[in-house]
């Protein structure tokens, strides 16, 4: 990621003063409790009363699709042919919980935190996630529940486009991975339960409902790089999804992974009311962790270190990027960038807002240089030459 990560942590840390204005609290949420790794059994009674209450959950209010519903939401509630009961969910469950992980993040160049979910790929220790859960990270833990054991983790790779990352478990191996299923075969009113680390509390914890429609687009913004990334062809669930959750399976009846949670992050947010979840279908998410895994850059996923500029940005009326604040002895801050400029041009690169400083920066490495094209705050347009550092996770 080229810019400073001016996440606000986890919990709660206070707003970057050169951000944007915090967003209002979300509307209260039922508890979900979490399950500890010898209780799985606890989970009939839970799912039993929490599945009836999924439909009263879940609210009227609609996303306004960016592409075709495959059936209104109403359709989508009306009783189906899925004859899953809690015990079959909690069974689900079991067979995915081994292959999940509890991931922990530190976000070092402002002292907080961060806490989402992956889904073990390879017993050797390839995770998979969203790339939110570890942008910015500076340290990053992972901890297997089928071992218990946390090891660190190093990002291979991501897909800031698709909100998709593989992390790498150092020393890991004969880990119990998690049975991936065919989300081309997820039919509208399925049966399903997102897993996570709802909350960040450190422990597993279930989110049952049902599939409501499929292939949704729905538009993502985050306010650590000031970019936004329109995620297509999701699946939404009527289900508890909360942060935390984020990067974690979300299972069918079967006991197969179809899907990636992707919630909102105290640093990444998505339009979207209460009792509702979105998941990236797991054919296309195993299909891009197989490009990371074997190592292929191209336009949309980036392969190791994350080349560092050192500034947030934010868009402006079209003409570039405008710079909110400078990190003290980074690379910009040593070529006198400083709030109030504005970026338009990064070599060949035209730069109309901050996604597109945000995504032309991923064609870097740390230690290439580039040519700056800056528009001071006298309406000046000035060139410079800059050398990128190497910078946290995406």
């Amino acid at each position: 990621m080229p810019v400073y990560p001016n996440q606000s942590g986890w919990p709660g840390q206070p707003p970057d003063p050169y951000g944007p204005p915090p967003f209002p609290p979300p509307p209260p949420r039922r508890a979900r409790h979490g399950l500890g790794f010898t209780t799985l059994a606890a989970l009939v009674l839970a799912l039993a009363v929490t599945v009836g209450l999924v439909a009263s959950r879940f609210s009227a209010h609609q996303l306004a699709p960016h592409g075709p519903l495959a059936q209104s939401q109403a359709s989508a509630l009306l009783p189906v042919d899925d004859p899953a009961t809690p015990a079959d969910l909690t069974a689900a469950v079991s067979q995915v919980l081994p292959g999940t992980a509890l991931i922990n993040t530190q976000l070092g160049l402002r002292n907080g935190e961060g806490a989402g979910t992956g889904i073990v790929l390879t017993s050797g220790g390839d995770v998979l996630t969203n790339n939110h859960v570890v942008e910015g990270a500076t340290k990053i833990a992972v901890t297997v529940l089928g071992t218990g054991k946390t090891y660190s983790g190093s990002v291979v790779g991501y897909d800031r486009q698709d909100d998709l990352a593989v992390v790498r478990l150092s020393g890991a191996s004969g880990l119990p991975t998690a049975p991936l299923g065919d989300s081309d075969r997820v039919r509208i009113g399925d049966a399903i339960v997102g897993l996570g680390n709802a909350g960040g509390t450190g422990t597993p914890t279930p989110a049952p409902g049902r599939v409501t429609a499929l292939n949704r687009s729905i538009t993502a913004s985050d306010e650590s790089t000031g970019s936004s990334e329109q995620l297509t062809g999701l699946i939404q669930v009527a289900a508890d999804i909360q942060p935390g959750d984020s990067g974690g399976p979300l299972i069918n009846a079967a006991g197969q992974v179809i899907g990636v949670n992707t919630a909102a992050s105290q640093g990444f947010r998505m339009g979207t009311g209460g009792g509702e979840g979105f998941a990236i279908p797991i054919n296309k998410a195993r299909s891009i962790a197989e490009q990371i895994q074997a190592g292929r850059a191209s336009d949309r996923v980036h392969i190791g270190p994350t080349a560092f500029l050192g500034v947030t940005v934010s868009d402006t009326n079209g003409s570039g990027a405008v710079v909110r604040d400078v990190v003290r002895g980074g690379p910009a801050d040593q070529i006198g960038l400083a709030p109030g400029m504005v970026v338009t041009r990064i070599d060949d690169h035209a730069i109309d807002s901050a996604t597109t400083l945000v995504r032309t920066m991923d064609r870097y490495r740390p230690g290439d240089t580039v040519t700056l094209t800056i528009v001071d705050r006298t309406g000046q347009t000035q060139t410079a030459q800059v050398k990128l550092a190497r910078g946290p996770v995406g």
